[in-house]
């Protein structure tokens, strides 16, 4: 059995992705393909996976390297799993690229690799790379399954659902941490829950939650997230609000949630940056302490070659194992919209409660979501659709009509700003070596 790792010079991901791996005994014996453009960081994890492998799994595991396009197709002959976690672009020059142009017309981000200009533009860069691993997986391991991490995950994962013939579903961090999150920071304390969760990525809805013994445990926490806004800051006030407003919470982070609607961040009410806590730029801050954090976290990982690894909560060995076992696990998955969520559009990439066992990945049927729920979800899915139909289209038409029916883009920008703010963004990433088909 093989496993692809593409965006392999993501280390650490890497590390927790193939350590489950090997730590689950029916794939410790897997052969493992690590693919990168980036010799020097494909050279690092190669070095930490093989170290991985020597220390955890008594070097059960086959793992080699493969740098560039080149050796792309030889990665991933005959995989039967493939976990896509790369970045096109880079912090430099992409996101940097992403952030300053939009400070020109006065447009503030968070995190901007979701929906927003950031995420647009994240999107168009990345998606004609997919389609080149799409169109070598169809060659070479037509009946793999690929696992997508890269964001921006609506758009990615629902241009492969739609546009290639590739077996992928999409998977992000936030689902699984989504209720134990608000428990914890309300200070509700159970024994155990069970919960359900759908919507589109990054805007997931906690729609029900109960303790052990079936009791709602929402009109406690509506109860408690209404008190703690008022009483205190804290970095989770965005989606405190959203229970306060629309009557539940959402999965991903509150520094996210800010810049996915036009209610957070606004130029006519700089005050509310303060009262929401909501930390602008956060996205680049991360990257560059990310960047010189890896350096010396090389150095003690490298040291004395004792590399160990306890196995994650990532969704990715788990799904194998139950591929791999028949036997049957719970994801939240991103996948296409075929009438899973019947109030969001049929064609939108939505995120879902899936079972998932040796005949694949099966999503659950939600119906419709509460209304106000359905409406916020929709505003982030005309985003994507139109930037999946720019990227289709290669119309800068297109690309401009994704900007404009953006949240929190059209509530700060005029039409006419919002078109030169695009025609900037594309040549400067043209500058770059990206995006020259616009």
């Amino acid at each position: 059995m093989k496993i692809t790792f593409m965006g392999a010079g993501s280390t650490i991901f890497a590390k927790n992705v193939l350590g489950d791996c090997m730590l689950t005994e029916s794939l410790r014996d897997a052969q493992i393909a690590l693919y990168d453009i980036d010799e020097e960081r494909l050279e690092e994890s190669f070095q930490l996976i093989t170290a991985l492998n020597r220390n955890i799994n008594g070097g059960r595991a086959a793992v080699r390297a493969y740098l560039g396009p080149k050796n792309r197709r030889e990665a991933l002959s005959g995989a039967k799993f493939v976990v896509n976690a790369i970045q096109v672009g880079g912090y430099d020059p992409c996101t940097i690229i992403d952030f300053e142009v939009p400070k020109k017309y006065g447009l503030k981000q968070t995190i901007g690799d979701t929906i927003g200009i950031g995420g647009i533009m994240r999107a168009l860069r990345t998606i004609p790379v997919l389609e080149e691993f799409a169109a070598d997986m169809e060659a070479v391991c037509p009946d793999a399954l690929l696992l997508n991490y890269s964001n921006p995950m609506g758009m990615l994962s629902g241009y492969l659902q739609r546009y290639t013939k590739v077996n992928t579903v999409g998977l992000c961090h936030s689902v699984q941490v989504c209720s134990e999150t608000l428990l914890r920071e309300l200070d509700i304390q159970v024994e155990g829950y069970r919960d359900k969760i759908a919507g589109i990525n990054h805007m997931g809805w906690l729609l029900e939650i109960t303790d052990s013994e079936g009791r709602d445990l929402y009109p406690l926490i509506r109860e408690r997230a209404l008190a703690k806004n008022a009483t205190e800051k804290h970095d989770d006030m965005v989606r405190m609000e959203y229970i306060k407003y629309l009557g539940y919470y959402c999965t991903e982070s509150s520094e996210h949630n800010a810049e996915y609607n036009p209610f957070f961040i606004k130029e006519t009410y700089p005050e509310l940056i303060e009262k929401y806590q909501i930390p602008l730029d956060e996205y680049p801050r991360r990257c560059v302490k990310q960047i010189a954090d890896w350096k010396q976290q090389k150095e003690e990982i490298f040291a004395g070659g004792q590399v160990s690894h306890t196995r994650s909560r990532e969704y990715a060995s788990h799904i194998m194992e139950a591929v791999v076992t028949d036997t049957p696990y719970r994801i939240g998955g991103n996948v296409q919209n075929t009438g899973l969520i019947t109030n969001l559009p049929h064609n939108a990439c939505v995120e879902v409660p899936c079972l998932v066992d040796g005949t694949g990945i099966h999503p659950v049927y939600i119906g419709d979501l509460p209304e106000q729920l359905a409406a916020m979800n929709r505003t982030n899915v005309n985003v994507q659709l139109l930037t999946i139909e720019a990227a289709r289209s290669k119309k800068r038409e297109a690309v401009y009509q994704a900007a404009m029916l953006d949240p929190h883009t059209a509530a700060e920008l005029s039409l006419d700003d919002i078109v030169s703010m695009c025609d900037d963004l594309i040549e400067a990433h043209q500058a770059q070596g990206f995006m020259l088909e616009y």
